[in-house]
């Protein structure tokens, strides 16, 4: 079922007043999302509608989980579409989930007071560009105090008009971007110590972007296990050596000096800085990393040019923006195409038994030490 749908389907059926029997649709529709309603969600999520227990919610909703960061709303950071009491709105929001915070806090002022310090915390800590088009302070319509709870705990949201929703392709793009708020929300979180109810400890933190102390603070690579996906209603295997390959890239190139990133960065790889500099300061190095199958390059290098060449246009010079240096990375040497890809201002670099070898570029760049010899060979 496509995102859109769903949320119409809520819309049209929902009804607080019918109580919360397991006869009554929308509680049925909601109940249903978690076992037998497939959603175009990001790699790895879950997805758990509610409508209450006992009670009705005034305000149902959707939950979106990385189980890597939790799968229970009741504590953690998750994505939820939250409906307005009057089901005229939805919002997709970054939520701290609230349960386990009300068994220490209760459910009053308390509480929100408590939310708001963390939630400003959290959200003061992101890349301020990040936030400028999810700024949205959700107010869903209803006094009663998880409503309440809810707007208090909300880091990041936008809201959408059920009778003006935005295309399916706008919406995923959305829930995407949304995905690495929530990446980058938790590793934020993961730095704090809560003691003794509501004491927080905020660990050694200099901001969002290539400030952070750790060099690796806003790397995280996806899962390098093979996963399916759906495409255009059937199913297909895709290879996650992709993955392998910027997860092993970024832990070494960060020993370089260079500071890579792969949070809100969608659709790119990755991107370097210079370690210790400010965000938006200094030289950036755009990545697109690839595959070489069956020992023939030419399908990748032509991809990776392709890929690299588009993303430096549309989202740096097109949008005014400073054009990284471009970078490929290969699985394996790639030959006579290193010479190719310098050719037309893209440096490269492969992985080579286990370690790297790159081009001429590469080597000035410091990013490896040595360029392989039947390359260099090439292009004599």
């Amino acid at each position: 079922m496509d995102i859109r749908e769903l949320i119409q389907r809520v819309e049209s059926c929902y009804d607080q007043s019918a109580g919360t029997g397991h006869d009554v649709p929308g509680q049925q529709l909601l109940r249903s999302i978690e076992t037998q309603v497939r959603l175009p969600l990001p790699e790895g999520y879950v997805a758990k509608g509610r409508g209450g227990h006992g009670t009705a919610a005034a305000t149902p909703w959707i939950g979106l989980f990385d189980p890597e960061i939790t799968d229970d709303p009741k504590q953690g950071l998750y994505l939820a579409y939250i409906f307005g009491a009057d089901l005229t709105s939805v919002t997709l929001t970054l939520q701290l989930g609230i349960t386990r915070l009300q068994d220490k806090l209760g459910r009053g002022e308390t509480l929100r007071e408590h939310l708001a310090r963390k939630v400003a915390d959290i959200r003061g800590q992101l890349p301020e560009k990040g936030l400028e088009s999810w700024a949205h302070r959700p107010r869903f319509g209803d006094r009663g105090l998880r409503p309440r709870a809810y707007e208090a705990s909300s880091v990041a949201a936008r809201r959408y008009e059920i009778s003006d929703l935005p295309s399916e392709s706008e919406l995923r793009e959305d829930l995407a971007y949304a995905s690495g708020l929530l990446q980058q929300a938790a590793s934020v979180e993961r730095r704090w110590h809560i003691e003794e109810g509501e004491s927080l400890l905020s660990a050694n933190y200099e901001g969002g972007g290539h400030g952070l102390t750790d060099p690796l603070g806003t790397f995280r690579p996806k899962d390098s296990h093979d996963y399916i996906v759906n495409i255009a209603a059937k199913q297909q295997m895709k290879t996650r050596r992709h993955e392998s390959l910027i997860a092993r890239f970024g832990p070494y190139i960060a020993t370089r000096g260079y500071v890579p990133t792969t949070d809100l960065i969608h659709p790119q790889d990755l991107v370097l800085g210079q370690h210790g500099q400010q965000p938006g300061d200094g030289p950036q190095w755009l990545v697109e990393a690839k595959v070489v199958r069956s020992g023939n390059a030419t399908v990748a290098v032509r991809e990776a040019v392709g890929q690299l060449k588009e993303y430096s246009y549309f989202l740096y010079r097109e949008r005014g923006r400073e054009v990284p240096n471009l970078l490929a990375l290969f699985t394996e040497n790639i030959g006579v195409y290193s010479r190719y890809l310098e050719d037309h201002g893209i440096a490269s670099i492969w992985q080579a038994g286990d370690g790297w070898q790159g081009s001429s570029q590469a080597v000035e760049w410091e990013m490896v030490t040595q360029t392989d010899a039947s390359a260099a060979d090439a292009s004599d």
